[in-house]
């Protein structure tokens, strides 16, 4: 079976919630209230560039440090507890594994930090496909780039919306809780 995983929030660190707020100076609730709408959407689809990201990224006031803001993620990114360990066995194992994720073009600031491709190849990115999850085209490219049947996939990921989208174009799907439910998962599923 081949895994396709999400990154943020399943794999890595997510700094959203509190490094990028530290950094802009703002709470949270505010960055939701203040962003500009669809403009993270758009970001990781690439229909925008950096610049205008952070050029526009609030609705009103100058724009944001783009450049202070990767550091920051640099920074921030890590593995979450114990996912290294699993997936270097299960690429020990020979499972094939692939990322499905929604991202921006960051996912290189990931990559740098902590090689993922070491045990995951960056293969479908919501911004290198132009479309984000739980859109089911995201699922279906995926699907026919590899060239199998979706039963032959298991699908990650720690939002109930997408992997309720990955099951109804024909993949299997786990939402992601922890390392030792993933693991169970994976077991179950005949993947360890």
């Amino acid at each position: 079976m081949i895994l396709l995983l999400d990154v943020m929030s399943t794999l890595v660190y997510d700094p959203f919630a509190v490094e990028m707020p530290e950094f802009l100076g703002v709470s949270l609730q505010e960055i939701i209230e203040r962003k500009t709408p669809q403009h993270w959407q758009r970001f990781e689809r690439d229909e925008i560039t950096e610049e205008e990201f952070y050029r526009d990224f609030f609705l009103e006031g100058p724009p944001i440090d783009g450049e202070g803001l990767k550091r920051v993620l640099f920074d921030s990114y890590r593995f979450l507890d114990g996912i290294e360990e699993l997936l270097q066995e299960l690429h020990a194992r020979g499972v094939e594994m692939h990322t499905l994720s929604n991202y921006p073009v960051w996912w290189k600031i990931i990559e740098s930090k902590l090689a993922l491709s070491r045990y995951v190849q960056w293969s479908f990115v919501s911004c290198k496909m132009g479309v984000r999850k739980p859109h089911f085209d995201i699922y279906r490219q995926a699907v026919a780039s590899l060239d199998v049947e979706p039963q032959e996939c298991l699908f990650v990921d720690d939002r109930t919306i997408n992997c309720r989208a990955a099951e109804k174009v024909g993949l299997h799907a786990v939402k992601f809780e922890d390392v030792d439910s993933l693991r169970a998962s994976l077991v179950e599923h005949g993947v360890l």
